[in-house]
């Protein structure tokens, strides 16, 4: 027969069990910290609000559209002083909507959107060119403050300069009119010219033997300077 403490603890936990996971599934996702970046909600004439709320499954959470499970599909970062772009953008690279006007751009380049693969609406100042140019794009349009580029173009589709990519490679999509080339399988190295697996132990073991020289050393160095001191 189970001692009385020891029944009434099983009986505590089978409670408290369900509850936790109804308490856990319930709870919404952190939100991203660019989606705090500029003070207040999305603007109700933003293309982010029109597209979050023409479906039933996104949520407007300060700045950003989201899916159930956090993932962010739309940013709207207009009017919100900014001069450049860093690399806290970079966590809304799932973006497919994303709103960047009326803010005093010097310049945007390229690279700001790499990894924005499901990027298909951008919004910018009407100084400012789309990403990538007309060639990254379906179609661009300008009104009066701003300009919207519209379908990011797979640059890996490209018919008019087909060889992206070098022999044993092939080409991935990397964000409007960018691309990277990895190599097919067995192949590795400079322009996938090496056959074979790339040897991650010797590597791995070459990188910690010469890690532990370096240390090595500086441990002797600064012990010399102490004994000296």
């Amino acid at each position: 027969m189970a001692p009385a403490g020891l029944g009434q603890s099983v009986g505590w936990l089978s409670r408290a069990i369900p509850l936790l996971l109804a308490l856990s599934a319930g709870r919404a996702p952190a939100l991203p910290e660019v989606c705090k970046y500029c003070p207040g909600p999305a603007h109700d004439t933003s293309e982010v609000d029109h597209y979050c709320k023409q479906r039933q499954e996104l949520k407007l959470r300060a700045r950003c559209c989201l899916t159930k499970q956090g993932t962010i599909v739309g940013l709207d970062l207009q009017n919100c002083s900014l001069k450049e772009l860093d690399t806290f953008l970079a966590e809304a690279h799932s973006a497919i909507v994303l709103d960047l006007q009326a803010n005093p751009f010097l310049n945007i380049s390229t690279s700001v959107f790499r990894n924005f693969t499901e990027l298909q609406t951008l919004v910018l100042p009407l100084k400012i060119d789309c990403p990538g140019g007309f060639y990254a794009w379906d179609n661009i349009t300008c009104g009066k403050d701003s300009c919207i580029c519209h379908k990011q173009r797979n640059q890996c589709n490209n018919t008019v300069e087909p060889a992206l990519c070098p022999e044993n490679a092939y080409c991935v999509p990397d964000g409007p009119g960018l691309f990277q080339c990895l190599c097919t399988s067995g192949f590795h190295g400079y322009k996938c010219l090496r056959e074979g697996s790339f040897p991650l132990l010797m590597f791995s073991g070459i990188l910690g033997t010469i890690t532990f020289c370096i240390s090595i050393l500086l441990w002797g160095t600064q012990l010399r300077k102490i004994k000296a001191s």
